[in-house]
């Protein structure tokens, strides 16, 4: 596949490294993002997180590491997914553009928080530590929640869903289980005011995210550090000019 520009443009990078950017919003300072960057992604030598070992970065594609280094610096850290998936660079790239594309619409009636909160839903049901640790920080970040994503994952059947959020998990899961889809799914989405392209979009969710949680199974992925403190606690905003939860308000 080409690198460069036709790469990243697939990507749409701006709204890839936004939203990756989130991650590290919680818990950055100058200082804290300078510090971070230096050591993180930047190293000379492989480091191990998983069964595969991480690319040199001297090795990689010229686009995979620009990609990488523009997402640890605007993130403060760099996520252990992209580090593992560099192992395939061709596969890497797949594996963004299709996750930017289903990630990151701006059509339908899905919000950014339905849709990490499908992922940990379906992820905990996969057992995927990974995913259930990293979505569910995204989630506390967009939702502004510090709970639910919690309660999600030990059983979302108790959690303190809305009428909606529970249709959209409950067709979620039946996806993820590979249930025989009927009308009737459809039809109590409908209910509650998802047509069949957000349907559409649930099961896109939670059918890539299936793939996602085998392949880091098998890869043995470990969460970032990072990943489980962030949106937890709400930060003064006196010391920080108004943000809350390390993100700003017109995030």
């Amino acid at each position: 596949m080409a690198c460069g520009a036709g790469v990243l443009q697939l990507f749409r990078r701006p709204a890839l490294v936004a939203r990756l950017s989130l991650l590290g919003k919680c818990q950055r300072t100058g200082a804290m993002t300078s510090a971070i960057t230096r050591k993180a992604f930047s190293t000379d030598s492989p480091e191990q997180i998983g069964r595969y070992p991480i690319p040199y970065k001297k090795d990689l594609p010229y686009d995979i590491v620009e990609l990488m280094e523009e997402v640890e610096t605007k993130g403060g850290f760099l996520p252990n997914v992209f580090k593992v998936l560099a192992h395939r660079p061709s596969e890497f790239r797949a594996f963004f553009a299709y996750y930017n594309a289903l990630m990151n619409k701006e059509t339908g009636k899905l919000t950014k928080a339905d849709r990490e909160l499908i992922v940990v839903a379906t992820s905990i049901h996969n057992r995927c530590l990974y995913c259930v640790v990293s979505h569910s920080a995204l989630h506390r970040i967009y939702s502004k929640n510090p709970t639910l994503a919690d309660q999600v994952t030990v059983n979302y059947q108790n959690a303190e869903l809305s009428p909606r959020e529970r249709a959209m998990l409950d067709f979620a899961l039946a996806v993820c289980r590979s249930d025989a889809i009927e009308d009737r799914h459809f039809l109590e989405l409908e209910v509650h005011g998802f047509d069949r392209e957000d349907a559409w979009d649930i099961a896109a969710v939670a059918s890539f995210f299936a793939m996602s949680n085998r392949m880091a199974h098998v890869t043995d992925m470990r969460p970032n550090t990072e990943f489980y403190s962030l949106g937890r606690v709400p930060r003064d905003k006196g010391k920080d000019g108004g943000k809350e939860g390390g993100q700003s308000k017109s995030d």
